[in-house]
């Protein structure tokens, strides 16, 4: 079993010390992740920052430029400019015009920049083994909780739009309650469970932003859409 999901993202009081107590370890595990990255990064000598635009790139279905490698990774247009053109020094990414509007550039890998951006988009080894050791309650509860609080931090405007589940037209809460995998990916058209949510999924399509609020709701209440009283076609299904 799952841990059950609370009533209302609203209802209860704040809780300041367990809140001190999250950000106290979400600071420590920043630290693992930081040094991990100079590690990973060091041997071709690339920044974290840089080695971070090369995964985005790799990692992006469309086209990206420069305004969206800073979008994607929440940092300044001056600092994504000088790591890309460090990048097109090293010859690891080259600059492209846009096929669609010639004003525009967009960032393409070179081969070298393909290989290092595999590894740099990598988890740290370390961190990977740590979570795989938890239980899966634990597990899922864990990740339940990341897409709430990174849920909360978009909200705030403190982070860029994540590609979750919880956001994405194919996604169904609950749709099968009381089982592990309780959820349903109409991409994949298979059950799912809160250990498989993604906060960051390739195929990922955004829900209306009027309809994205009760789809929140009913995931974070434990309801199927069926029972919302709005029906359940949210969105169309995936193109073949």
């Amino acid at each position: 079993m799952e841990p059950e999901s609370p009533k209302s993202t609203r209802s209860h009081q704040p809780n300041e010390a367990c809140a001190s107590q999250v950000a106290t370890g979400l600071a420590k595990l920043a630290l693992v992740f930081r040094h991990e990255a100079w590690q990973a990064t060091g041997e071709h000598g690339l920044s974290p920052t840089q080695a971070q635009i090369l995964a985005v790139i790799a990692g992006s279905l469309a086209p990206v430029g420069l305004s969206g490698v800073a979008e994607q990774l929440a940092i300044t247009a001056g600092t994504a400019s000088a790591a890309i053109s460090t990048l097109v020094e090293k010859r690891l990414i080259e600059k492209r015009r846009s096929r669609q509007d010639g004003r525009a550039i967009t960032l393409r890998l070179t081969a070298r920049g393909r290989r290092i951006a595999a590894t740099a988009a990598k988890w740290p080894g370390t961190v990977l083994s740590a979570a795989a050791a938890l239980p899966d309650r634990d597990q899922a509860g864990l990740v339940r909780g990341l897409v709430a609080l990174i849920r909360e931090l978009q909200e705030k405007g403190a982070v860029p739009t994540s590609r979750m589940c919880v956001g994405c037209k194919y996604f169904r809460p609950n749709e099968y309650p009381g089982e592990k995998k309780k959820h349903h990916c109409q991409y994949i058209d298979a059950p799912i469970g809160d250990s498989d949510l993604r906060v960051d999924c390739a195929e990922m399509e955004p829900i209306s932003a009027e309809l994205a609020p009760r789809l929140w709701r009913v995931f974070v209440e434990g309801r199927p859409l069926e029972h919302d009283g709005h029906g359940t076609d949210t969105s169309a299904q995936p193109s073949s």
